[in-house]
């Protein structure tokens, strides 16, 4: 029964949802990729919101009941009782069908598509098909690859529905550093922008570091560049290249609807906060920082994470890791592929979670000296251990699928 509901409820939002695309005709930009979807979103309203009225898709709302409540309200959270919003989202729904003006509607939609499974993508695509697409990054071993029973090829199929199915009006924003989007490219009609540390990208990052005042990290700098023109880029509280990386993505954008670079890195600046979990620097008990990546974790984000803590040298550097979720058949791999880089990314590590301990034991192998690894089943007894080890000015990376709760772990280190 409860099924039926949940399935006559969507169908209903969906119908309001296409109406309302129509009568009101915004240009629709979506996101969608196995990292970064939800920083590049919020890159993208951050660059555009001064110049246009822009809606972005709030919280996690990347689904097939999601995307409707972003289109027909804005919605952030399903409020209590459930019934009543349910009832509420319906009514103002068809209120602003046939009462609103044209006007009163947001020009722009930026919205973010997941794909959890097969045939994600292309049920979303029959609610709102995008003007602008935008693939973030997919990376060799995509998360959620054990939802997908043909493998690594099928992710990056799904995803690429999202360009596959654009015309040559409309506008493919593609990382060009990631060779899986770059085969993507050549199946696109749609005109392609690129974004990436690549010198042929047609927005490239460069000269990305960490800015260090009296030995603690601050934020991230770094430069964007565009058809000769260079532009700077500060942000506080960031940590990882991802925002670096978001930032770009929506400078691809902007050119799309005619703002300029510097009026991109400008309302960036202005706009864009990183979100709780995401690469957030917070300060931590000790004297330490934290930097906050609890909010989930994947192959390509956790290496781009590391990779990014391996630039730091000016402090000793712990990272707790936790399971990668989701990757079937690739869970040993994926793991053990982040044990090799670990070595030399951190100086201790400590681990959450039965998968995790791959990452563990292969770091050992790696010759990581077996007094600075450390293993556990559950975050609470991780956050324990790290309580114990912990030194004034050390630089903390905590990073691991939700499930995993490392989330607990940050609010137990953190300075209060």
């Amino acid at each position: 029964m409860k099924k039926k509901i949940i399935s006559f409820l969507k169908s209903i939002l969906v119908f309001i949802s296409r109406l309302t695309i129509r009568r009101f005709k915004p240009a629709i930009i979506v996101v969608t990729g196995s990292v970064g979807k939800t920083s590049s979103k919020e890159a993208i309203w951050a660059a555009l919101k001064n110049r246009f009225y822009a809606r972005k898709t709030s919280a996690n709302f990347n689904n097939e009941l999601g995307v409707p409540l972003s289109i027909i309200g804005n919605y952030s959270k399903v409020s209590r009782p459930v019934w009543f919003f349910w009832i509420k989202v319906l009514s103002v729904g068809f209120w602003h069908l046939i009462f609103e003006s044209r006007n009163s509607y947001p020009r722009m939609l930026v919205l973010e598509y997941g794909a959890d499974k097969p045939g994600d993508i292309t049920e979303l695509m029959s609610i709102a098909k995008p003007h602008v697409a935008v693939i973030s990054a997919i990376g060799q071993l995509p998360v959620h690859v054990e939802n997908y029973p043909q493998g690594i090829e099928q992710v990056a199929r799904e995803k690429g529905k999202l360009i596959f199915e654009l015309s040559v009006d409309d506008y493919a924003v593609l990382n060009s550093d990631d060779p899986i989007i770059t085969k993507l490219k050549e199946k696109t009609r749609a005109k392609t922008v690129t974004f990436g540390f690549e010198k042929d990208s047609d927005v490239r990052i460069s000269n990305f570091k960490h800015m260090i005042d009296e030995g603690r990290i601050d934020g991230i700098a770094f430069k964007m560049e565009n058809q000769g023109a260079s532009v700077p880029i500060i942000l506080k509280n960031a940590f990882s290249i991802s925002h670096a990386y978001a930032a770009a993505c929506a400078a691809c954008v902007g050119t799309i609807f005619e703002v300029n670079l510097i009026e991109s890195a400008n309302a960036f600046t202005l706009n864009y906060a990183p979100i709780k979990g995401r690469s957030v620097i917070i300060e931590g008990i000790k004297l330490t920082q934290i930097v906050d990546e609890s909010y989930n974790s994947s192959p390509i984000a956790l290496e781009m994470a590391l990779k990014t803590l391996k630039m730091v040298s000016h402090t000793r550097k712990i990272a707790v890791l936790g399971d990668m979720m989701e990757l079937g058949d690739y869970t040993v791999k994926a793991h053990e592929t982040i044990g090799d880089l670990v070595p030399s990314c951190t100086d201790i590590l400590i681990t959450v979670g039965p998968r995790a301990r791959f990452i563990a034991q292969r770091a050992i192998k790696k010759d990581m000296d077996e007094r600075s690894v450390f293993s556990f089943d559950e975050a609470r007894e991780a956050g324990l251990k790290l309580q114990e080890v912990i030194k004034k000015g050390d630089l903390i990376l905590i990073k691991g699928s939700r499930v995993v709760g490392l989330d607990k772990i940050v609010e137990e280190v953190r300075a209060m």
